[in-house]
């Protein structure tokens, strides 16, 4: 009986040493990255080829993606980054990325990351001199415009908004066209205008140079020069109005002239593109989507390789290629495909156009701590001084005063 406990006891010693030593295969990997994206599901192939291929390389490293609707983003991801276990990489755009920054919730990037990408893009990123973000594709929107109106107009091409008003009389008078709709009170359409005078503070936005800003849309708009749709309407119903010809000019991104081509094929026929209507600075306007690791992500390491990886030369030219976005590394943007174009092929026209503009971005708008609040402020402000509710001057000193309450430590 003894001999027989015994060889038990042998036998159970040596599977467990068995079990120590060569642990069962579960479907869960120590390295296993949570990645999320923004309602990128359209692009499964590519992205599911990115991973494997990153798989391939890195055969330590899994990864597990995850597509979150876009209404869904901002909820989830905060609530997952105040949980003990958040996604370890994580697709959200810049203004909630700098809210979570402004929190302590994002892993700190360091410099020597950031050598594949477009310098003044990371530099619009950083937070206190700090980068909690590394950016993922660009948007940059030009100036889409109905060549037969602006021939007949026989007015010149605006390159500023100032040019914009100069010409406005002219194309109204000879076309009976609106010269655009400046769609100014739509999230942050205006401070980004703003920006481009040195306009981005609660110091500067009563300056003279914002009163002339704000008086340049409210001249255009007393003298029925613009909508008056402008203090209510959205870039959706420009780009009707744009489609009707009932605008000269529309800015926005080269994907909408997909949606021209498709709507008002007649429109299209008549439509050619240039760079964005830019002010004082001469400075371009530029959206982002971007990458973040939460600070209590478990695998921050292999996230930040992944993240790099997604964003490599080779990744950033396929994406580019397969959507309409703009790629953010340095190298992607020297290449042919955002060099040349075809005087017939208008949207790779559109597409050097705004890659060209990413290299004159500075100084960009950052996201400033409420941000969501200081664009409705500002967008009150507008409608204000359109409709004279008070002088330019007393609106402005007054949204300076609520400006710097919001921005206050």
């Amino acid at each position: 009986m003894k001999n027989l406990l015994l060889k038990y006891a042998v036998v159970l010693i040596v599977i467990l040493l068995v079990i120590i030593t060569f642990p069962a295969k579960s479907g869960k990997t120590d390295n296993e990255v949570v990645f999320w994206t923004l309602q990128m599901s359209d692009f499964a192939p590519y992205i599911n080829k990115v991973i494997k291929n990153f798989e391939t390389q890195n055969p330590e490293i899994k990864i597990n993606w995850i597509d979150v609707p876009f209404s869904e983003g901002e909820k989830r991801t905060l609530a997952s980054v105040l949980s003990d276990n958040p996604p370890d990489l994580i697709n959200l755009n810049p203004d909630f990325a700098a809210l979570l920054a402004q929190r302590g919730a994002l892993y700190e990037i360091h410099d020597n990351y950031t050598s594949q990408f477009n310098k003044p893009i990371i530099n619009s990123l950083k937070y206190n001199g700090k980068l909690y973000s590394l950016p993922w594709y660009a948007t940059s929107s030009i100036t889409i415009y109905n060549k037969k109106l602006l021939e007949k107009s026989n007015a010149k091409m605006p390159q500023t908004y100032e040019d914009l008003a100069e010409i406005a009389p002219i194309i109204k008078e000879k076309t009976n066209a609106y010269v655009l709709l400046p769609n100014i009170t739509e999230n942050d359409t205006m401070l980004r205008i703003l920006n481009k005078y040195g306009v981005n503070s609660a110091q500067t936005i009563n300056s003279k140079q914002s009163q002339q800003v704000f008086n340049l849309f409210k001249n255009l708009y007393d003298k029925n020069l613009i909508p008056k749709e402008s203090i209510t309407q959205t870039h959706r119903e420009a780009l009707e109005k744009y489609m009707a010809e009932n605008i000269v000019f529309f800015q926005a991104g080269a994907n909408f002239l997909t949606m021209i081509k498709e709507n008002a094929p007649s429109t299209y026929e008549n439509t050619d593109v240039a760079p964005q209507i830019t002010g004082k600075l001469r400075q371009n306007d530029f959206s982002l989507m971007n990458f973040v690791i939460p600070a209590h992500a478990k695998h921050k390491r292999e996230a930040l390789k992944f993240a790099l990886f997604l964003t490599n030369a080779e990744n950033q030219l396929e994406l580019a290629k397969l959507t309409n976005v703009l790629a953010v590394n340095d190298e992607t943007l020297k290449n042919d495909f955002y060099k040349n174009y075809n005087n017939n092929d208008l949207m790779a026209k559109a597409r050097v156009i705004s890659a060209k503009q990413l290299y004159n971005i500075e100084p960009a708008m950052k996201p400033e701590k409420n941000q969501k609040e200081i664009n409705t402020l500002i967008n009150t402000a507008v409608q204000q001084i359109l409709i004279n509710k008070n002088t330019t001057k007393n609106i402005l000193d007054d949204v300076s005063k609520k400006y710097e309450k919001l921005t206050a430590d």
